[in-house]
């Protein structure tokens, strides 16, 4: 049975209790983390827990974890679960009073802390050898995409909005040019051999992985937004994420990208992340 973490306890997930009171239940009023693990290390901890860090402080939770106390916990769960590969996450709430109020609990109400492992495949994921094809949807999500809550709701029906119409993922349009994901980065690299992905303001999530991959990529970059048009006629185009690592994709709602298949320079690209991932992993 696994181990999870949950307000400074190590128990059996069957034994995670949360009041029904908490803040992350009634509101959304939490963030998270999740860093990968390679070879039972974990990938850019530091970039993690500096970007929690971040999304605790635009929400102004208090009482979290410090970094050091994540990488312990982070290297707990790894153990105890015996995890070679897959995922950590960490979720931080604002805590449970005593009552439903849309305002904030009084000052010292401790927070949720939870921290649970994911075995699954990353480096081998068989989607990385056939690529995924992505449907263009609308970007309805709140103004504050920037900061990693726990409110997916919106793109979660997006992802199975996507899978119904017999794609993989998709990819949110605000304004007429793409964004991000639902859980990804997105990216292309255009005939003349310019990456090109969205800038870093408050309609993505600063990918951590984003911020690993570009210095790789061996390309000139752009960071500007891009219009669906653009995107369709890419000669390769991909998505970054913890879990996806490098993830190429070959199809745009009808258009097909390139020939079809993992794009050359997708494929090195994501090569050079996991050499780079399991040489720098903690």
């Amino acid at each position: 049975m696994r181990t999870i973490y949950l307000n400074g306890n190590y128990i059996p997930e069957t034994e995670g209790r949360v009041s029904v009171f908490d803040r992350g239940f009634l509101f959304s009023d939490s963030v998270y983390e999740v860093v990968s693990v390679l070879g039972g290390k974990l990938v850019d901890f530091d970039g993690h827990v500096q970007r929690l860090a971040r999304s605790l402080g635009e929400l102004g939770i208090t009482g979290a974890p410090d970094a050091g106390a994540w990488l312990a916990i982070c290297r707990e769960l790894v153990a105890r679960n015996a995890v070679e590969e897959g995922m950590i996450y960490w979720q931080v709430t604002r805590g449970a009073p005593s009552d439903r109020d849309f305002v904030f609990p009084a000052p010292g109400t401790a927070p949720t802390v939870l921290a649970f492992s994911q075995s699954r495949i990353l480096a081998d994921n068989p989607s990385a050898v056939t690529g995924i094809h992505v449907v263009t949807l609308p970007d309805l999500r709140w103004g504050r995409a920037d900061i990693k809550t726990t409110q997916l709701l919106y793109a979660s029906l997006m992802k199975n909005e996507a899978i119904a119409r017999g794609a993989d993922d998709a990819w949110m349009v605000r304004d007429g040019f793409i964004t991000e994901g639902t859980a990804q980065n997105a990216h292309i690299i255009t005939q003349s051999g310019t990456l090109v992905t969205h800038p870093l303001n408050r309609e993505i999530l600063h990918g951590i992985t984003r911020a690993a991959v570009l210095p790789l990529a061996g390309h000139p970059i752009e960071e500007r937004p891009f219009s669906v048009a653009e995107a369709e006629q890419a000669a390769e185009a991909f998505v970054s994420s913890a879990s996806g690592f490098v993830m190429p994709v070959v199809r745009i709602n009808d258009k097909i990208i390139g020939d079809g298949k993992p794009g050359s320079a997708t494929v090195q690209l994501r090569k050079a992340y996991i050499d780079w991932a399991r040489r720098t992993a903690l």
